[in-house]
C-alpha cells in the first residue's frame, strides 16, 4: 500500500552500463518493478541502462552522478569503493574467493554489515546491496593461453585497480586500466591484445568478436555494489524508505539468482561462436596460483585474516 499520504510523487533515478539483456539491468528493471507494486504512482522510477549509450558518459561517471544526485542509484564494481571502505579491497585479490556461496555468505553476513556501515560513515553513499559481478576470465586476440608464460608481452585492458594491475604484471601481461566505454570502443583496434571479465560481458560486449582465445582462468571474483544517494534516501518518506529497503533486498537475491545461471547460458552461447575455449587442467591452474601466490601473500597483512576465511580463501 502507498504510504505516502502526502500524494507526493517521488523521483528515482537508476543507472547502469550494461546491455538491456545484462543481469544486472534485469535486478535494476525489477527493483524499478517491486517499487511500484509497492507504492504505485507515489514513485516515478527510471532506469537509465546504459550511461555509455544513452548519454555517452564512462561508467566511471556512474558514482559521481550519485554523489551529485543527477542519479538516485547505480550499480557499480566494488573496485570503485574501497577506498571508502578498503575490506572491500581484499576481492581485489586473485583466488580469494572460493566459490559462489562463501561470497553470498560473507556479503549477507557480518562482512557486508562492515561494508555497508564503512560505505556510510566515509561517503554521502548508502550500500543497499552486494551484486555477483561474476568470476572473471581473460580473453585475448593472440594465442590460447595455458600457461603463465603464454600472458608474457600481451597488453591487457584491466579495472581501475592496482591491485588488479600488479596481479596481472605478475603473470607476464603488461596492464593498461581504462574505463570500460574507452575499452569497447577500441577492441576493434588492436591496442589491447588482451583483457578480463566474466563470461557475461565478453559476450554482451562482443569482446569475442574480437579476442577468441577465452581461458577460464576465474582468477578474480566480482562483485558490484548497489549504491544509493544518502541525502536522497533520508529526504524519502518512511513508506518510500522501507519500500527501497525491501525491493534491494529482493533485487539483490533475484540477481544472483541470474548470475548463478549466466555462466552455463554464455557457455552455450559463446559455444556457437568462432572462439576457442580453454578450461584449465588441475596442474595448469595450480601453476596460475602458484605465479599469483607472492601478490596474496604481500597483501595478506593489509586485510582482517578472517576476511580469507569467510570469502573461501585461506
Amino acid at each position: 500500500m502507498n504510504e505516502n499520504t502526502a500524494g507526493a510523487v517521488t523521483a528515482i533515478r537508476f543507472g547502469g552500463y550494461q546491455k538491456p539483456a545484462s543481469i544486472h539491468n534485469r535486478a535494476a528493471a525489477h527493483f524499478g518493478e517491486l517499487l511500484r507494486r509497492r507504492i504505485g504512482p507515489a514513485v516515478d522510477f527510471r532506469l537509465i541502462g546504459s550511461v555509455l549509450d544513452e548519454l555517452g558518459r564512462p561508467s566511471g561517471d556512474l558514482p559521481r552522478m550519485v554523489e551529485s544526485g543527477e542519479l538516485s542509484l547505480c550499480y557499480m564494481s566494488t573496485v570503485r569503493f574501497s577506498g571508502i571502505a578498503r575490506e572491500l579491497g581484499v576481492l581485489e585479490l586473485p583466488f580469494v574467493v572460493k566459490d559462489r556461496a562463501s561470497a553470498y555468505r560473507a556479503f549477507d553476513g557480518e562482512f557486508g554489515r562492515y561494508a555497508a556501515r564503512r560505505v556510510r560513515e566515509n561517503s554521502g553513499f548508502r550500500l543497499l546491496g552486494i551484486w555477483d559481478n561474476g568470476f572473471r576470465h581473460i580473453s585475448n586476440s593472440v594465442r590460447p593461453i595455458r600457461r603463465p608464460e603464454d600472458c608474457r608481452g600481451l597488453v591487457i585492458r584491466t579495472q581501475m585497480s592496482e591491485l588488479h594491475g600488479e596481479t596481472f604484471r605478475a603473470l607476464g601481461f603488461d596492464p593498461v586500466a581504462v574505463d570500460i566505454k574507452e575499452f569497447t570502443e577500441s577492441i576493434g583496434t588492436g591496442r589491447f591484445h588482451a583483457q578480463d571479465n566474466p563470461l557475461t560481458n565478453i559476450y554482451n560486449f562482443g569482446v569475442h568478436r574480437f579476442q577468441r582465445y577465452i581461458t577460464l582462468t576465474g582468477h578474480f571474483y566480482g562483485a558490484s555494489a548497489m549504491i544509493c544517494n544518502g541525502a536522497h534516501y533520508e529526504s524519502w518518506p518512511a513508506g518510500v524508505r522501507a519500500a527501497v529497503d525491501a525491493a534491494a533486498a529482493e533485487a539483490t537475491a533475484f540477481q544472483r539468482r541470474l548470475a548463478a545461471a549466466e555462466d552455463a547460458a554464455m557457455m552455450a552461447k559463446l559455444g556457437a561462436e568462432d572462439v576457442e575455449i580453454v578450461e584449465l587442467t588441475g596442474a595448469e591452474r595450480a601453476a596460475f596460483t602458484a605465479a599469483l601466490q607472492p601478490v596474496i601473500e604481500r597483501h595478506r597483512g593489509d586485510f582482517d585474516a578472517k576476511l580469507f576465511a569467510v570469502l573461501g580463501g585461506r
